[in-house]
């Protein structure tokens, strides 16, 4: 992906390959500025103005109603067309995203509280998502399955919820609300970008056991981006790290957290808080311009592992074994 700036194009998402399977969770990890966010608009199709996308991003799973409606129509003669879909995002105009954002891809984002309408009460803002899709729904169905919603996302005294406005919930009550909206249309992937950032660390293991019950119950496929790898360690089946656009390590979040293999992950599991006191290692640096990247590895400048030939490739993504990959001239 590319986007156009003042001083020429830059890629904050760059040679990027993911999986995620109905039921599972991949936890996307790295610092502010590494692409993650980006990555998560591109999913939406919420991209700024003048971006351009190559390759491909494909939503598979099992056909809704209006999908199979809509095959129905092409006539007979199409065996199985009708109980499964294949659809390519980068392929899809904005009319056809209208179909696949909140209907088929939902996300959830950091502050609630700047996602959430304040002048309209949480209940009318549930519905809201629910009748983008479903026009003709009558009020009292509408009502109905925005309740249930709330409900789904544990949102206690739902009813009573739905008559207040934004500012008369909780941090966590807020966010349970953004739940309930991204859940009222069923979809298949739920985007969760930094979702327990803001909250309290009792809120924060709340919302985290709640996005694990509901990505199992529901069989979503969970992207759940964060900074922060002990939230990781709780939620994600397999972890991507993200540094300067690109994915540097991948693998199984066991394999990952336990032998990183990449010197910036391992740099991450430095700087994370830990019990003991004195222990805290911060990478040197930050995070480079998109439009100042080395040539050759874009952490070599911060790594304390360089070598000569480090800065004259971009390295690829290298097997370290069966379940995980990293981008490192070391494997």
């Amino acid at each position: 992906m590319e986007l156009p700036t003042a001083l020429g194009w830059v890629r904050p998402v760059n040679e990027v390959s993911l999986q995620i399977g109905a039921g599972k969770c991949l936890g996307l990890v790295g610092e502010s500025g590494s692409g993650k966010t980006m990555l998560s608009l591109a999913l939406m199709g919420l991209l700024p103005v003048g971006a351009r996308v190559n390759g491909d991003a494909w939503l598979e799973g099992e056909a809704t109603a209006d999908d199979k409606e809509m095959q129905n129509q092409d006539g007979p003669g199409r065996v199985g067309a009708a109980t499964s879909t294949r659809k390519n995002l980068t392929a899809l105009t904005e009319a056809g995203w209208r179909g696949v954002r909140g209907q088929q891809i939902a996300m959830i984002f950091q502050e609630p509280m700047t996602s959430l309408n304040p002048v309209m009460r949480v209940g009318e803002q549930v519905e809201e998502a629910i009748r983008a899709h479903k026009p003709k729904m009558s009020k009292a169905m509408l009502r109905e399955r925005a309740i249930a919603a709330m409900r789904q996302a544990a949102l206690s005294e739902p009813e009573r919820r739905a008559e207040q406005y934004p500012h008369q919930l909780s941090g966590g009550l807020r966010q349970r609300a953004m739940i309930a909206m991204a859940l009222a249309s069923g979809p298949r992937l739920l985007i969760a970008d930094e979702p327990t950032t803001a909250l309290d660390v009792t809120v924060q293991k709340e919302i985290l056991q709640l996005l694990q019950e509901l990505r199992r119950e529901l069989r979503l496929g969970l992207l759940f981006i964060t900074h922060d790898l002990g939230v990781v360690a709780q939620v994600a089946d397999r972890v991507a790290v993200m540094y300067a656009g690109r994915i540097v390590e991948e693998g199984s979040a066991a394999q990952v957290l336990a032998t990183p293999k990449h010197p910036y992950t391992q740099g991450l599991l430095a700087a994370s808080p830990r019990l003991e006191r004195g222990k805290l290692t911060p990478i040197p640096g930050s995070v480079p311009q998109l439009t100042a990247l080395p040539p050759g590895c874009a952490f070599e400048p911060r790594c304390s592992l360089r070598r000569s030939d480090c800065g004259i490739a971009v390295p690829e993504l290298r097997k370290a074994s069966a379940q995980q990959a990293a981008r490192c001239v070391l494997i």
